[in-house]
């Protein structure tokens, strides 16, 4: 063998070795989130804000089609006592256009209450033509807030027609006790009509009812005792996670804190008093890989599609030399 030769023979196998190392890892690690990502129950948040607009009945069919479990929405309740989807009890300045193509300003939303207003005026107002300054990307749709009864009903047929599991409704109710009587009716008249909507529509075993507020939980504990419960939390409340189980009375069946709240601790905790954790909203991929690494239960995002991608297999590659099985 010429010698001049032996640097580059050396580097040569070097290069094949170093590289045969890496994709091993990676596919071992691929590996190991495989039977993770394939138990985590994936929500849509607002069906798939990231991708068509939110709390919308494309969104929910959308994100069923993708591949979600669970449709997380949030209601609000009209004049006429109808349980409608929005996140806001009022019309948001970021999304909704009026019926003579003016837009709303920031300071003129909260005037459009929804708790005053029927509706068949509610409908009248588009919430998925404009442009939302934080998702570029979403889809623009004539589209308006949809009846939660129609949304279930959507997404039941969907389920059918394509032959997929039918879905959980992760539901949240959007009340605060300085809105009470202005922008949504008690805390327990609320439940009531949410419950009504849901027992006519045969799925109260495949819901779970969401909240900040943890009156309408106590509420639904104490009235519907065998309807799943959730805790909202967000960083910044002041309270530790001792702190909010005492603040609520119970243990409810999930606890779903602000993603950045998050560490093995937390999910250890959550776990030995058999409570789920379902972490909101995560909608970058190194975040999920984290969390699954923490053994959340759940991840809630606007991007359910960058979730599911996870469940691609590995890609077979070729090294200098042999193949790769």
């Amino acid at each position: 063998m010429n010698f001049s030769c032996r640097p580059v023979l050396s580097y040569c196998i070097l290069f094949s070795v170093t590289n045969f190392i890496l994709i091993s890892c990676a596919t071992q690690k691929a590996s190991f989130l495989q039977p993770i990502v394939e138990k985590i129950d994936l929500q849509g948040h607002r069906g798939c804000r990231g991708l068509l607009p939110e709390n919308t009945i494309p969104a929910m069919q959308y994100a069923l089609k993708l591949g979600v479990q669970t449709l997380e929405m949030d209601v609000v309740i009209s004049k006429d006592s109808q349980v409608i989807l929005s996140h806001e009890p009022f019309f948001s300045h970021e999304i909704s256009t009026l019926p003579n193509g003016d837009t709303l300003t920031e300071s003129s939303a909260a005037s459009f209450n929804l708790f005053q207003m029927n509706y068949d005026r509610i409908q009248l107002v588009d919430v998925g033509l404009k442009e939302h300054p934080r998702f570029p990307g979403q889809q623009k749709i004539s589209v308006v807030k949809p009846l939660l009864s129609a949304v279930i009903d959507s997404a039941e047929r969907l389920a059918v027609s394509e032959g997929l599991a039918l879905p959980m409704y992760n539901i949240e109710t959007k009340t605060t006790p300085q809105g009470d009587s202005v922008f949504h009716p008690s805390p327990d008249v609320f439940v009531d009509l949410l419950m009504r909507v849901i027992y006519q529509k045969n799925v109260s075993e495949r819901v779970i009812i969401q909240s900040f507020d943890v009156r309408t939980l106590q509420y639904l504990h104490q009235k519907y005792p065998t309807i799943k419960t959730a805790l909202l939390v967000e960083e910044g409340d002041g309270l530790s996670f001792s702190g909010h189980l005492k603040q609520l009375g119970f243990i409810p069946n999930s606890y779903s804190p602000e993603h950045t709240l998050v560490t093995p601790l937390l999910v250890s905790q959550c776990h030995s008093m058999q409570m789920t954790i379902i972490p909101w909203t995560v909608n970058d991929l190194p975040t999920m890989k984290i969390l699954l690494g923490y053994g959340v239960d759940g991840i809630i995002s606007d991007y359910p599609n960058l979730f599911l991608s996870l469940k691609q297999k590995p890609k077979k590659t070729k090294q200098p030399g042999r193949d790769i099985k």
